[in-house]
C-alpha cells in the first residue's frame, strides 16, 4: 500500500491530502498527480487500448474503471483523474468527429460561420453522456482517495471546432473572433453552457474536484484574452462553483495570462513548465492553491537529475500550504514508468512534514 493509500485510510477523502491542498491546508506531505498518467507509456493501459478506438473506451464505464485505477494502483499518486477526452462533449453536439492516432480530433464540417454555430444541438449530458455518470460511480465504489473530473475550456474546444485539427499558430480561431464577433459570443455561450452542464453531471456523480484545460489558450495576447475569453470563462467558473468542489484552473503557454486567469476564476492554476513555479505564485498573489509544474521530458533523465528537478519545483513552493506537484502537462509516450513510481514516491518522501 502507497504512502498515499496508508494515510487516506485513516481520514475521509474530504481530508486527503490531494483536497487539503486544494483547500490550502497543511497537509502530511505534498500530493502528486501527473495529467495523462494513464496513458500510452504504460504497458498495462496499451494491452486494454490496443482492442478499441479512443472514443470507443471512453464509453465503456467497466474500461474507463480499470484504466483510471491502473496509475493509482502502480504509483500510488494521490488522485485519479477519469480517464476521457476533453472532446466527449462533442458527441452531445451531435458534431461529427474523430480522435485520429497521431494527430488528435479531426472535425468533420469544421465552423466557419455564425450559420454553423446555429447547428450544434443542445442537450442534456446526463441523457446524452450517460457513461460519463456511470464510470464516475464505478470508480468512487473503488477509490480511496479523491477522484478529478474535467472539461476542456470552452476557447480548447473552439480552436479544434474552428481550425478542425489541431494548430501550430490557431489562425483561424483567431481571426473568426476578430473578423466575427457575433458568431465567437454565440459559439462560445454555446460552449460555455455544455461545459456547464457537462462538469455539473461529474458533480452531481461524485467527482471529488474538476480540471478545466485550456490547452491552447497561451496563442492569446492577454488584451486578446481579456476582451474575447474572460467574461465567458467567469461565467463557466462562477456557474461550476456552486458545486462545493475546488475547480482547477489549467493552461499552457499561460506566464502572461495568469492575473487573467485568476480574475476568471478557480481554486487552483495549474502551471505548465515554462515558468517558474514560484514566480507564478507570487504573481498570483498566492491567493489560490498552485499546481505543476515539472518538465514531463525529465521522466526520460537518470534519477538524480529527476530528484533535483523535483527538489527545484519543491523549493519554488517553499513548503507553502496549497501546492500540488504535477507535471507541466502530460506525461509523455515513451516515458520509463519505473521513473513515474520514483518521482511520486520522491516527492512524497522529501515533502514529508
Amino acid at each position: 500500500m502507497s504512502v498515499a493509500e496508508e494515510r487516506c485510510t485513516e481520514r475521509s477523502v474530504y481530508d486527503a491530502p490531494f483536497l487539503r491542498a486544494c483547500r490550502k491546508e497543511e497537509s502530511p506531505y505534498t500530493p502528486v498527480w501527473l495529467m495523462r498518467q494513464a496513458g500510452r507509456y504504460q504497458a498495462s493501459y496499451r494491452a486494454i487500448r490496443s482492442k478499441y478506438t479512443m472514443l470507443e473506451m471512453c464509453q465503456l464505464p467497466d474500461e474507463v474503471t480499470k484504466v483510471t485505477l491502473l496509475p493509482v494502483e502502480q504509483f500510488g499518486v494521490d488522485s485519479a483523474i477519469l480517464f476521457s477526452d476533453i472532446t466527449i462533449p462533442f458527441i452531445g453536439m451531435n458534431i461529427g468527429f474523430d480522435i485520429v492516432p497521431g494527430v488528435g480530433p479531426v472535425i468533420e464540417h469544421p465552423v466557419r460561420n455564425m450559420s454553423d454555430v446555429e447547428k450544434f444541438e443542445k442537450f442534456v449530458s446526463e441523457e446524452r453522456l450517460p457513461f460519463i455518470t456511470q464510470s464516475i460511480q464505478s470508480l468512487k465504489r473503488e477509490l480511496k482517495i479523491p477522484l478529478i473530473g474535467f472539461a476542456g475550456a470552452p476557447f480548447t474546444l473552439a480552436a479544434y471546432l474552428i481550425e478542425g485539427k489541431p494548430s501550430r499558430d490557431f489562425k483561424k480561431v483567431r481571426e473568426f473572433f476578430f473578423v466575427q464577433p457575433e458568431a465567437w459570443d454565440a459559439l462560445m455561450n454555446a460552449l460555455v453552457d455544455v461545459t456547464i452542464d457537462y462538469l455539473n453531471m461529474q458533480a452531481k456523480a461524485g467527482a471529488d474536484a474538476l480540471q478545466i484545460f485550456d490547452s491552447w489558450v497561451g496563442a492569446l495576447h492577454p488584451r486578446t484574452y481579456e476582451q474575447y475569453l474572460l467574461p465567458y470563462m467567469k461565467r463557466l467558473f462562477q456557474a461550476v462553483s456552486q458545486n462545493g468542489v475546488p475547480l482547477i484552473h489549467f493552461g499552457t503557454g499561460t506566464a502572461s495570462l495568469l492575473p487573467l486567469m485568476l480574475e476568471a476564476g478557480g481554486d487552483v492554476i495549474g502551471v505548465d513548465w515554462r515558468t517558474p513555479l514560484g514566480k507564478s505564485w507570487e504573481e498570483l498573489k498566492y491567493q489560490p492553491a498552485i499546481q505543476g509544474n515539472l518538465d514531463p521530458a525529465v521522466l526520460f533523465a537518470d534519477r538524480k537529475l529527476i530528484a533535483l528537478e523535483a527538489d527545484r519545483v519543491l523549493e519554488e513552493a517553499a513548503g507553502r500550504p496549497g501546492h500540488i506537484f504535477n507535471l507541466g502537462h502530460g506525461v509523455l509516450p515513451g516515458t520509463p514508468e519505473d521513473n513515474v513510481k520514483f518521482l511520486v514516491d520522491y516527492v512524497h518522501e522529501k515533502s514529508a512534514r
